[in-house]
């Protein structure tokens, strides 16, 4: 492992540690002595994601990740939560057992995943994923996402889309004062 402070092509372990899905271990440069932390994770056997236009694309964590992040970018959600969601993703994926798996699946679970974590998570990468064409296919999802939502509590940490009665400020300050 090269250090990523000086290049230095030698370290030494000085902590392992077994995380969710491999080990993480603190490392110390021979050379400079600056510290640093890498995690091992056990590469499974190829999995190949079939797209839209049938190409096959080796199946990348790192994809996956950083579109959910960018749904769920400046979102009050904790910390955490979008790395768990992507573990919870890759597990189910490769609990499939198959060598291909259609890109549409993949795109399947992320809208679940994002629906029971952060509706406008979902709404952002519904756009994307659904490829909306105008105003009236999104306004149709959020129709299909409300009606949902009554049938449904939402989750603890989540804020409805439209509330169901103006904030206690906003509605003081359209009365009138009587003299």
């Amino acid at each position: 492992m090269n250090c990523p402070y000086c290049g230095y092509a030698d370290s030494r372990v000085i902590d392992s540690r077994n995380v969710n899905d491999g080990i993480r271990r603190r490392r110390q440069c021979l050379s400079c002595e600056a510290r640093f932390t890498t995690y091992e994770r056990l590469q499974p056997a190829g999995l190949f994601v079939i797209k839209k236009d049938k190409r096959r694309e080796e199946f990348s964590r790192d994809k996956l990740l950083s579109g959910i992040r960018k749904a769920c970018e400046k979102r009050p959600l904790p910390t955490g939560a979008v790395d768990k969601l992507v573990d919870e993703i890759e597990a189910e994926i490769y609990h499939l057992g198959k060598a291909e798996i259609p890109g549409s699946v993949i795109g399947d679970m992320v809208m679940a995943g994002l629906k029971n974590l952060d509706y406008i998570a979902y709404i952002r990468f519904a756009s994307v994923y659904r490829e909306f064409r105008d105003i009236t296919a999104l306004k149709q999802e959020l129709d299909t996402l409300l009606s949902a939502e009554a049938e449904v509590s939402l989750p603890a940490s989540q804020l409805p889309l439209i509330p169901a009665e103006p904030p206690a400020g906003l509605a003081k300050s359209h009365r009138r004062r009587r003299k």
